[in-house]
C-alpha cells in the first residue's frame, strides 16, 4: 500500500543546499572516474574485468538518529564498496559498512525498545548492505552530456534496537549525467532520482524521497584531484516517518595517487538537521584485474 501526502514542502535549509550546489559547480572539477570520497555517482563504468575495491573510515560528529532518539559521534569502520566491471556499459556494486560505532552524547525517549551497552553511552552495529546495478546509456558528445541509470536495493541487516540502523528494506533509482570540460581536467556530474523508504514504525507505509547529487572533480596533476559535492535526499511529505527525514551533506576533499593506490580524504558538512554537523572521511582505492569478461 502506498501512503501519499499531496502537500509538498520547501524547507528553509534548501537555500543553504542551493548555495553549496553553486559553490561545487563553480569550483570543483576531474579527469579520472574515481568515486571515493564522493557519494554522487559518476556515469563512467569500471573497466570490464576489473574489481574496484574501495575501503574507508568515516568519523561524523553530532549525527541525529530520530528512530532511536540518539544523537552522537558516529565512526564507520570499513566503509567499503566493491565495483565489478561486467561490460563496457554495465557495472555491479556492493556497498557495506563493516562496523558502526556510536558514542552517545544525548538521547530523547524512543518509540522502540533499545538494547545499548552497559553504560548506555555507546552502541555499535553492522551496516546495511546495498546492491547496485549501474548502466551507461550514452557517451558524452561535444555538446551533450553522458547519461546513465543506476538502481539499487538496501537490505535490512541492521538491528534497530541497537539505535543506529532502521532495519528496513529500501529501493533507489536515479538518472546519472556527466560532462567534462577544459580538456577533460574538469568533470561535473550529477544524479537525480527516487528513493522508496520503508517506514520503520508504520505498516504498509513508505516515504517517497527525491534523491539528488551534484559533484565535481578537478585534475590538478596526474597524481592529485580536488573534489566536492552536495548529496542527499529530500522528503516529499510534510511529516516524514521517523527515520526517513531529509538527509543532506556537502563534501570537499582530494584524491591522491601514491604507492600504486588512490588515497582520498574529505571534510563532511551537514546541510540538514539529521545529518552530522561536521566530519572526516578517509579511504583508499585499488583496481584489481580480476577476471576476463565473457564476450
Amino acid at each position: 500500500m502506498i501512503d501519499h501526502d499531496a502537500h509538498r514542502k520547501i524547507p528553509a535549509r534548501w537555500f543553504r543546499i542551493l548555495s553549496a550546489l553553486i559553490f561545487v559547480g563553480a569550483c570543483a572539477s576531474s579527469a579520472l572516474a574515481q568515486q571515493k570520497p564522493l557519494l554522487t555517482e559518476d556515469v563512467d563504468i569500471v573497466r570490464p574485468g576489473v574489481i574496484r575495491i574501495e575501503v574507508g573510515f568515516d568519523f561524523l560528529q553530532d549525527q541525529k538518529f530520530t528512530l532511536s532518539g540518539l544523537r552522537g559521534d558516529l565512526t564507520k569502520i570499513g566503509d567499503a564498496r566493491l565495483s565489478f566491471g561486467m561490460s563496457s556499459n554495465i557495472e555491479f556494486q556492493i556497498d557495506w559498512t563493516v562496523h558502526n560505532l556510536l558514542s552517545v552524547k544525548s538521547r530523547v525517549p524512543s518509540p522502540i525498545p533499545l538494547k545499548l551497552g552497559l553504560n548506555e553511552s555507546d552502541t555499535n552495529d553492522v551496516g546495511d548492505v546495498t546492491l547496485w546495478m549501474k548502466m551507461k546509456l550514452r557517451n558524452e558528445t561535444a555538446r551533450a552530456p553522458s547519461l546513465g541509470f543506476r538502481f539499487g536495493i538496501q537490505l535490512p541487516n541492521t538491528d534497530q534496537a541497537l539505535g543506529i540502523g532502521t532495519n528496513t528494506t529500501n529501493f533507489y533509482g536515479m538518472v546519472t549525467a556527466g560532462k567534462k570540460f577544459h580538456k577533460d581536467k574538469l568533470n561535473l556530474f550529477g544524479n537525480v532520482g527516487l528513493g522508496i523508504l520503508q517506514a520503520p514504525l508504520d505498516r504498509f507505509t513508505q516515504n517517497d524521497v527525491l534523491l539528488y547529487g551534484l559533484a565535481g572533480i578537478y585534475s590538478v596533476s596526474d597524481k592529485l584531484n580536488l573534489v566536492g559535492e552536495v548529496n542527499g535526499f529530500h522528503s516529499t511529505r510534510n511529516h516524514a516517518p521517523l527515520g526517513t527525514e531529509d538527509f543532506s551533506t556537502a563534501r570537499l576533499g582530494a584524491q591522491i595517487k601514491a604507492l600504486g593506490l588512490r588515497w582520498n580524504a574529505a571534510g563532511v558538512f551537514g546541510l540538514s538537521d539529521r545529518a552530522p554537523k561536521t566530519g572526516l572521511s578517509l579511504g583508499i582505492t585499488y583496481d584489481w584485474d580480476a577476471f576476463t569478461p565473457v564476450k
